[in-house]
């Protein structure tokens, strides 16, 4: 993901529990109680603790949340020319009023950009649009080099392509780590095209499946 957002989780080579929720016992074999005075036996793969401190576990094992990508765009007050990143924090926080957030790290370069056009559009991206994340995740250069783009209806761009967008300004910031929670108060929103969202997990992309 994005050196402007959330740092890549690198993929995690463990392979998954092959006891799913349908899993059923064995004949003659019982499912520990947890009446009193019988204690379940503890899963020998939970006895490992690694510290929080262990980024690299501990990006693995956050990866294993899947999210979506949103891109959050605006207009350069400064130069007149676009600006983005792309982050898979994004959520929504409130209805009322309406508040959506997501984090920055506080090592963005595009976020400073952002934050001074004071108002700012998050495009919901589909999984068409990887090539619009790997863009805006990329250092240096025209960000928008190549991309079709249009403005919204408080002037933020929005991607062709997109599965929604939302024109936003800041609410407020709150310092989270190395990272800062950015929380936005929602002015206009509307679904734009149809699709399939792009879709992040153990460190890379994938798809959504119905």
């Amino acid at each position: 993901m994005s050196t402007d957002a959330v740092r890549p989780l690198t993929p995690d080579p463990a392979r998954p529990s092959s006891r799913g929720p349908g899993h059923r016992h064995p004949a003659g074999e019982h499912a520990p109680s947890s009446a009193a005075g019988h204690r379940a036996r503890p899963d020998a793969r939970l006895r490992q603790r690694a510290f929080p401190s262990d980024s690299k576990h501990f990006r693995n094992v956050l990866g294993r949340f899947a999210t979506g990508v949103v891109a959050v765009t605006a207009i350069d007050e400064a130069t007149g020319e676009p600006c983005g990143l792309a982050a898979n924090s994004f959520t929504s926080v409130s209805l009322d009023p309406p508040l959506v957030a997501f984090c920055v790290a506080h090592t963005s370069t595009s976020w400073p950009r952002v934050k001074a056009a004071g108002r700012l559009c998050v495009n919901v991206l589909a999984e068409t649009q990887r090539h619009v994340c790997d863009r805006l995740a990329a250092k240096g250069g025209d960000k928008f080099a190549g991309l079709s783009w249009s403005l919204s209806p408080a002037g933020g761009p929005v991607f062709d392509g997109t599965l929604a967008w939302l024109d936003c300004t800041i609410e407020t910031e709150l310092p989270a780590g190395d990272h800062v929670i950015v929380v936005a108060r929602v002015h206009g929103l509307d679904k734009h095209e149809d699709g399939d969202p792009l879709v992040f997990f153990r460190g890379d992309y994938g798809r959504f499946h119905t």
